[in-house]
């Protein structure tokens, strides 16, 4: 049997970062692959239009079973499963080509939004009963991460693959020497204030609850196989 195949993918950093969390998450999570599976890492430009040719160009190489999207949002505390893509890119701030359209479709002539086809509910309630700090959301907002999100939904319509979109919270050298006062978020979900406002969750954790959170995938999909 040919092994299971899982693309992750990351941003490279913007706005100012110099680190991405999603790509230090998404490049360490190869490593923790069973021997069984073959896990590849790609890091995406932060570009509206790169990252939609380039997203298909993978999902049509790799040909993945499951992919995981991931992407870096400052201000959240949990890792957050992102439910529903929106057709539109209205963005804040510039990408990183200096790109900032303002109420334009991700496709042009595609529907209004896609849900996640990971079992997303399945995965909050399970990982969260492992004191894993995850939640669900249902906004990725906007801006480059809808936009890949949309368009590896898009991509994928006519597929029976596990995909979608998680986001990160920054990780606590993203807040260290930007004058922002830290909140650290221990592991049993309780937050150790340090003062105002900005969450941070530490590398070692957020690359271990993907990891489960991809391992735990494949099992939820063998159990539907079996009990369908």
């Amino acid at each position: 049997m040919a092994p299971r195949k899982v693309l992750i993918t990351g941003f490279e950093p913007f706005d100012g970062h110099r680190i991405n969390v999603s790509w230090e998450v998404a490049r360490a999570l190869p490593a923790r692959s069973p021997a069984d599976e073959r896990w590849v890492a790609h890091c995406l430009p932060c570009t509206f239009d790169a990252c939609a040719i380039e997203l298909p160009r993978l999902l049509d190489q790799f040909q993945p079973d499951d992919v995981f999207a991931l992407g870096q949002a400052e201000g959240r505390a949990d890792i957050t499963i992102e439910r529903l893509a929106v057709n539109i890119r209205d963005a804040r701030i510039p990408d990183n080509e200096g790109a900032q359209p303002i109420d334009q479709p991700v496709v042009e002539g595609g529907p209004l939004a896609y849900l996640s086809t990971l079992p997303w509910r399945a995965l909050v309630t399970t990982l969260r009963g492992h004191g894993l700090p995850v939640s669900l959301s249902n906004t990725a907002g906007t801006f480059v991460c809808n936009a890949a999100f949309f368009a590896l939904q898009h991509h994928l319509r006519d597929r029976a693959v596990p995909s979608g979109f998680v986001h990160l919270p920054i990780l606590p050298e993203q807040a260290v020497g930007s004058g922002t006062t830290v909140q650290r978020i221990a592991r049993d979900d309780a937050p150790i204030v340090a003062g105002r406002d900005t969450p941070v969750l530490e590398l070692e954790t957020q690359i271990e609850t993907l990891a489960s959170m991809i391992r735990l995938t494949r099992e939820i999909r063998a159990g539907s196989r079996e009990s369908g």
